[in-house]
Formats: C-alpha cells, sequence, structure tokens
C-alpha cells in the first residue's frame, strides 16, 4: 500500500514540471465571467481532493461544546446548585460545588473549544500552513514554498461559511487603520450610499438593512484616528481592537451581513449579467440564489459573490488560488485572479476620487474557504 502511495506522489510530481505550455492557464489576463466559469468547473473536484481542515476545527469545536453541556446535565442530576461565568463573552451555569475543580476543566474547553477557533486569528508564518499537508499532496506543498517568498504571512479565519466576508472586512479595515487614508473613506461611503438606494429601488424597507449599514460606517470612522467618531467611540484604536472588534459577534455578524446585503443588491440590480453564471451553479433563479445562497448566514461564496461586492463597493480583491492546477514549465506555479470594480461604479465617489486600481486586498482560496495572505 505505501508502495501504491509512493507511486501516486511520485507522479503528481513529475505532472508539476511536466504541463505542456499549451496547458498554462495565463489568468491574469481573464475577465471576471472567465474565471468565474472556470473556477466553477473545477470546484466540486477540488474540494474532494483538498479536505479544508477548518472544518475539522468547527466540528471540534461544536463538540467541545457538546461535552461543556453534558457537564451542565451531570452536574444538575447531582443536585448542585449553579451560578453564572462569563467566558468568550457569552455567560455560562457554573456549578457551585467543588467549583474550582470544575471551573478550571470547563475553562480548558472553552479555551481550546472556541478561542483556538474564533472569527480572526493572529498573523502565522506560511509554513504552519504548510503543516497541514505535510503527508499530502506534493504539489500542494511546493506551491506552499512558492507562496512563502511572495508573502509574509497568512491570517485564518473561521469555517463557517463566512470566511470570505469575515476576510473581506478584516483586511479593508486592516488597511485603513494602516494607510488613514480619509479620501478611500469618503469615497466607499459614496457607494454605501449607492447600495442603500439599490437595496430600496428593489423593494427593501430600510429597518431591514439600517443597523447592518450604521454599523459598518461606525468601524470605518473608528480605525481613523483623530476625527470625532474615532474618540467617541475608540480613542486608542489600534489593531488588537480590530481584532478584538472582529470576534465580537454581535459586530463581526452585523457586517458580514452589511456585506450580503450589498452583495445581493448588485447581483439582483445587474441579473442580466450574472444570469448565466448562477445558471451554472444552480437551477435557481437571480432571486432565489440571492435568497438562498448569498443573503442567508453560513452560505458560502463563490466568483459571483466576490464580483458583485467588488464592484458594488468599488474595491480591487486579489484571491490567490492553492489547489493542483495550473503549472509552468520548470516548476509550479500559483494562480491568481484580480477583481477589478467595473468603471460604473467609478462615478460614485465622493470628490471625485477614483476606484483603487492595484488590490491590496489578498485572500488565499482553498476549495470551500478563503484566509487572509500579507504581501513582503
Amino acid at each position: 500500500m505505501q508502495n501504491q502511495d509512493g507511486a501516486v506522489a511520485d507522479r503528481e510530481k513529475e505532472s508539476a514540471v511536466s504541463i505542456p505550455i499549451s496547458e498554462v492557464d495565463d489568468w491574469a489576463n481573464f475577465a471576471d465571467d472567465d474565471i468565474m466559469q472556470q473556477q466553477s468547473a473545477i470546484h466540486a473536484e477540488e474540494a474532494k481532493k483538498i479536505p479544508f481542515v477548518g472544518d475539522k476545527y468547527l466540528l471540534c469545536c461544536n463538540l467541545t461544546v457538546l461535552a461543556s453541556y453534558l457537564l451542565y446535565a451531570v452536574t444538575l442530576f447531582q443536585g448542585n446548585s449553579l451560578s453564572v461565568v462569563s467566558l468568550s463573552n457569552t455567560n455560562y451555569p457554573m456549578p457551585m460545588k467543588n467549583g474550582w475543580t470544575v471551573f478550571i476543566i470547563f475553562a480548558i474547553l472553552i479555551t481550546c473549544g472556541i478561542e483556538k477557533f474564533c472569527y480572526m486569528e493572529l498573523q502565522e508564518p506560511l509554513s504552519m500552513l504548510a503543516a497541514e499537508y505535510e503527508s499530502g499532496s506534493p504539489i500542494l506543498l511546493e506551491k506552499i514554498k512558492v507562496l512563502d517568498q511572495q508573502y509574509a504571512a497568512i491570517r485564518r479565519t473561521r469555517g463557517d461559511g463566512n470566511c470570505f466576508f469575515r476576510s473581506f472586512m478584516f483586511s479593508y479595515l486592516e488597511h485603513i487603520l494602516e494607510s488613514q487614508d480619509r479620501a478611500e473613506v469618503d469615497r466607499i461611503k459614496g457607494n454605501v450610499e449607492e447600495c442603500r438606494k439599490t437595496l430600496q429601488s428593489l423593494g427593501h424597507t430600510d429597518f431591514t438593512f439600517e443597523d447592518f449599514f450604521s454599523l459598518f460606517l461606525e468601524q470605518l470612522e473608528c480605525v481613523l484616528q483623530g476625527n470625532e467618531d474615532s474618540i467617541r467611540f475608540s480613542p486608542f484604536f489600534s489593531q488588537d481592537e480590530l481584532i478584538l472588534r472582529s470576534r465580537d459577534q454581535s459586530i463581526s455578524d452585523y457586517v458580514v451581513m452589511f456585506f450580503r446585503f450589498v452583495t445581493s443588491g448588485e447581483i439582483r440590480k445587474r441579473s442580466e449579467f450574472f444570469e448565466p453564471f448562477i445558471l451554472g451553479l444552480t437551477n435557481a433563479t437571480v432571486e432565489q440564489f440571492c435568497k438562498s445562497s448569498v443573503e442567508p448566514m453560513g452560505e458560502e461564496s463563490d466568483h459571483v459573490h466576490i464580483t458583485a461586492l467588488s464592484d458594488a463597493l468599488g474595491v480591487p480583491i486579489r484571491v490567490v488560488y492553492l489547489d493542483r492546477s495550473s503549472c509552468d514549465i520548470g516548476g509550479v506555479s500559483v494562480n491568481h485572479h484580480d477583481f477589478l470594480p467595473t468603471s460604473a461604479n467609478k462615478s460614485n465617489a465622493k470628490g471625485g476620487s477614483t476606484v483603487p486600481v492595484k488590490p491590496f486586498i489578498t485572500l488565499l482560496y482553498r476549495p470551500g474557504h478563503y484566509d487572509i495572505l500579507y504581501p513582503k
């Protein structure tokens, strides 16, 4: 059996350097519609080849929480009284009898099960990513080496179906925090106002989305240092504060819902453009697709979602693909595609400023999941 596995690995290594020139994909020259068609075609196949460990993390987290509640049940069955302890911004009942022993056990369970798999992790070197595939495909390990030459770090997000939107949220706000680009904030506010008008024209009443819009705009103002809203909400805003907010469910989920409403509105507004690609993914109509695959929390994002969000907000996004495809002669290459906003959105900017052309948001895509990459 080991000999068979070794033979498969050897064939993969050979294929990594023997692809004819005609089969080398030049993704940089593809339009968004081309890339949506290609990636949708390989999505199902690649998902079978490369299991995403984040799904295992989420399963572990759920099992840990289940074990914790079993602990409650045993405690209640024994007739012990309960108090309340706050962990991870959540209140949990705790037994009074043998309280310290149970508290330590419970704290370990919560720390390992929830904090480890929070919405947004700290930066880590790409060598940590390579460790996930040590016993996997040699091609993927070679591609991670290529990534390590171009990118300084990776920031993981929870694999709960909202990873694209959470990655976009954190990366964009982090860019504003570091650049303090008031012109960019003013520009995107103009696009947000257009998105609001789009939803209103599509029949949405303000109360269905207003809270989500307001919270996103509040986050924008908070990351700008020295302005009135920053002083009022968080006078000493730092990256640590941004991480804490991104891990706060009440903030993170609301901003994700803001992005989902914006994405849905853009798809429905330009239904003729998106319809062919939606039909390639499902038999649903544009309206049904938005209601079932865009607006609900936990629904995964594809190239349709990325294109729509990038166009609506006027923010270019680079997506780097970690898969087995597209090898150059003489070595392994890593594909990427830049989602550039349509020119129609440039007129929405406040003060006449134009949308950025070069992406400052870089995401790593593995089938079913997105993380954040940091260029060197």
